[in-house]
């Protein structure tokens, strides 16, 4: 992921036209190198899942989750995680290369808290995924909805390719899947600084699909921007929309924009005048999440849905 610290012209752009450039900049300092001690290693140490952006063999963008009991992520020494999970047979980052630049989120969804982690990939086999962190900090609780999940008994089996479903174009379920959706996580990436994993949550409708692809509102957070700063200067974009109660995953990968208009119009329901358009271009379904929901509610803030018919159907 390189030295380089403090945000990238793609953010520190977006954070000009949002008008937050000064807010963010008293931020810079998270993102500067740090260990993984303390309150970040203790947070880690209880956690089940875990998502990860990372390319495929064809250098394409996917995001996934790995899943388990606590004891899954490992904090190793003051800068190196070791998820002790491999990769599923049949999810598309199956045989992921080590020595690229990755992202990762942590959520504890009971408590709602995350912790983001980025840097390099040095070891990735069928039952363990070491990344060399280059960057760490938490993130703010908005909008992660309350669920309670259990890890499964069993791990996926390694013949699990079975339940798998490739294709360009979602079908019905998988848009009924979107449309119900709550939570699903976004993975973008920087040329120079690597990639990102993103957790965006909602109420149910909040990402739309229309015949253009899928869409959402941005909201309000923490003003760095730095999913959308990745956007700004590199379209690739690439989303998981876990299913908690059946443990199936839809992975998207494609191109994403960012589309700045007036606050509060049709949409924006978090009033911030920014919706992302996302198209995809290639598509995984899967059954590997190892983890269910014993319970869930919704994020008492969450804010009303402000477009005409959000559920209305449409293909892509």
């Amino acid at each position: 992921m390189g030295t380089d610290t403090g945000f990238h012209g793609g953010e520190i752009a977006v954070q000009r036209q949002a008008g937050v450039r000064h807010e963010a900049a008293r931020l810079s300092r998270m993102l500067e190198p740090t260990e993984l001690s303390g309150g970040i290693a203790r947070f880690l140490a209880e956690r089940t899942f875990l998502a990860l952006t990372a390319r495929d063999g064809a250098g394409r963008l996917w995001t996934t989750a790995v899943a388990g009991r606590p004891g899954l992520l490992e904090v190793r020494s003051g800068s190196e995680l070791a998820v002790h999970a491999g990769i599923a047979a049949g999810d598309p980052l199956t045989g992921l290369a080590a020595g690229q630049q990755v992202g990762t989120t942590s959520v504890d969804f009971a408590r709602q808290r995350r912790v983001r982690i980025n840097g390099t990939l040095t070891v990735a086999t069928a039952k363990l995924l070491v990344v060399d962190a280059e960057q760490a900090y938490g993130n703010c609780p908005q909008f992660i909805q309350p669920r309670l999940l259990a890890p499964d008994d069993a791990a996926p089996p390694a013949t699990a390719e079975d339940d798998t479903r490739h294709g360009t174009t979602p079908e019905p379920a998988d848009l009924a899947l979107i449309r119900a959706a709550d939570t699903f996580f976004l993975g973008t990436a920087h040329p120079d600084r690597g990639a990102d994993a993103s957790h965006r949550g909602g109420p149910p409708g909040f990402v739309r699909v229309d015949d253009r692809g899928l869409w959402w509102p941005d909201y309000p957070g923490n003003n760095m921007f730095n999913s959308l700063g990745n956007l700004a200067v590199n379209p690739e974009a690439a989303l998981l929309f876990p299913d908690f109660a059946t443990g199936g995953s839809l992975h998207l990968s494609g191109t994403a924009r960012i589309e700045w208009g007036e606050a509060g119009r049709p949409g924006d329901d978090g009033h911030s005048g920014r919706l992302i358009r996302f198209r995809p271009h290639h598509l995984v379904a899967t059954h590997h999440l190892a983890l269910h929901e014993v319970a869930h509610r919704s994020y008492a803030h969450n804010p009303p849905l402000t477009s005409g018919e959000p559920h209305a159907q449409s293909n892509i």
